[in-house]
């Protein structure tokens, strides 16, 4: 990362996306979805990562030098687990969070060994297919939706670095209810990702920190909250542009809600 590269418009928007599965890059709409949201945006200096297959406490840092991959699913066939995206690391991305949030009284440590998981790398081989940009992923260390969005706000100036700040999650998760599932969203898919739509365009983030009780079906479409969660750290570090907020992609994939939203 270079602090003296500024993006077009002098500021990177921050994303939520919705993550997909490996076979992700087969479906015939999405990977061109990403693939054009990700070339109408500034070009970012480094990509911060915050997704839904990682947590850990207290917030770590992963790998900055040489950047694995982690392949965290299981059987899929086995031309998934060849993908390769072999990002250059980010040290000074990594330093600048160290710093920023230690200085913010929130405790770090650093995994270096630990890799891109699929929830990082998936959308970024559709987004970023050269790979050149450096990538950093930092966990969460909490699933509570205000110290994730305080999190995201101490990240925030990060951004007027050119900085591209990424949670990757999935609007709508659940993958045991959708087994029984007839053809088409199951009706709670549906309705949390009409109530998300609509609480996203009213910058309700009160009823969005609340998400579980004030939602229809919030338990149903997500019985653990892991792939809602990164929404959070992107609203923090957006909290002063929430009125400049899209969603880039909706629809449904497998039943799941892929919302995808851009904060500025």
């Amino acid at each position: 990362m270079s602090a003296t590269v500024t993006p077009t418009g002098g500021r990177m928007p921050a994303l939520y996306l919705s993550h997909g599965a490996p076979p992700l890059a087969d479906d015939e709409l999405w990977p061109g979805q990403l693939a054009a949201w990700s070339a109408g945006l500034p070009r970012p200096t480094a990509i911060l990562m915050i997704s839904a297959h990682w947590e850990e406490a207290p917030l770590a840092l992963g790998a900055t030098e040489t950047v694995p991959l982690v392949h965290d699913f299981w059987g899929f066939p086995e031309h998934y687990y060849r993908v390769r995206y072999a990002a250059p690391g980010a040290p000074e991305l990594a330093e600048r969070v160290r710093k920023t949030l230690r200085g913010a009284g929130t405790p770090v440590q650093d995994i270096p060994d630990r890799g891109l998981d699929h929830g990082a790398y998936v959308p970024l081989v559709e987004m970023y297919p050269g790979a050149e940009i450096p990538v950093l992923q930092v966990s969460m260390p909490t699933l509570d939706p205000r110290r994730l969005m305080e999190i995201g706000r101490k990240l925030a100036p990060l951004r007027d670095e050119g900085v591209l700040i990424v949670g990757s999650g999935f609007f709508t998760h659940n993958l045991a209810a959708l087994r029984h599932a007839g053809s088409g969203p199951p009706a709670w898919s549906a309705e949390f990702d009409a109530w998300g739509r609509e609480v996203l365009d009213g910058r309700d983030v009160d009823a969005l920190l609340d998400f579980e009780n004030k939602s229809p079906a919030g338990r149903l479409a997500h019985p653990r909250t892991e792939h809602f969660a990164p929404l959070f750290v992107t609203l923090g570090a957006a909290e002063d542009e929430l009125d400049r907020q899209r969603s880039v992609i909706d629809g449904f994939w497998m039943g799941l809600a892929k919302r995808s939203v851009q904060f500025g």
